[in-house]
């Protein structure tokens, strides 16, 4: 049975910060990767949860009524530029320096930090200006066709009907095959770039890709 979607609530705040984490290593647990579950759901979800909650979408298994799933979402690219900066330069960054600093974080956290302040911003695609964009994470059982579905389609139509003009999104992925889903609904590569922070965990090499969609006027 498909997952029921609805709009997010202020009480789904830790269950999307919960996924948010536990699907943060290309679709499992950030844990290996980077200890600090606090600090990456603050950097990936803060903006959507607090700022623009009416953007975010829930998916919610029907049997046990649990959010198994989000799609966070901004239409106000300008507001999200400033609160994005301003997350970043009071919470994440001091936070993650004091731990850094204070010998809080084992080998492997010390080295994600190290990517993502030396090579991250080289290592990101380039994103759509002036479009709306979205974040997508499912727990693993409900990766379907139908609960993906429910989701992206849900958020093309209520973004289109708020005056978006085009929607992106950036997915890790390993080689093309990820892509075709979004391919066969209009959606094209704006950009691709290689990502080096899975290296020590992955045989093949991986990418971040930004896939566009505009809508007809």
């Amino acid at each position: 049975m498909a997952c029921t979607i609805r709009p997010y609530k202020p009480e789904d705040r830790e269950a999307v910060r919960r996924i948010c984490c536990d699907t943060g290593f290309m679709g499992n647990p950030i844990d290996p990767l980077f200890a600090d579950r606090e600090l990456f759901a603050d950097f990936l979800t803060v903006y959507y949860t607090d700022y623009e909650p009416e953007s975010a979408l829930v998916a919610i298994d029907p049997e046990n009524g649990q959010v198994v799933g989000y799609l966070l979402s901004c239409l106000r690219y300008r507001y999200n530029t400033f609160r994005t900066l301003q997350i970043l330069l009071t919470r994440v960054i001091p936070l993650g320096i004091f731990r850094y600093l204070t010998f809080q974080y084992n080998k492997e956290t010390r080295r994600y930090l190290y990517w993502l302040i030396f090579k991250g911003a080289r290592q990101t695609p380039k994103a759509l200006p002036r479009a709306a964009h979205y974040h997508i994470n499912l727990l693993q059982k409900y990766r379907t066709g139908p609960d993906v579905r429910g989701l992206m389609f849900r958020f093309w139509r209520e973004s289109k009907e708020r005056g978006a003009r085009a929607i992106y999104g950036q997915m890790v992925i390993t080689d093309d095959k990820r892509t075709h889903f979004f391919r066969r609904y209009g959606f094209h590569v704006l950009d691709k770039k290689r990502i080096t922070k899975f290296d020590r965990y992955q045989g093949e090499k991986v990418y971040l890709a930004t896939l566009y969609k505009v809508f007809d006027a």
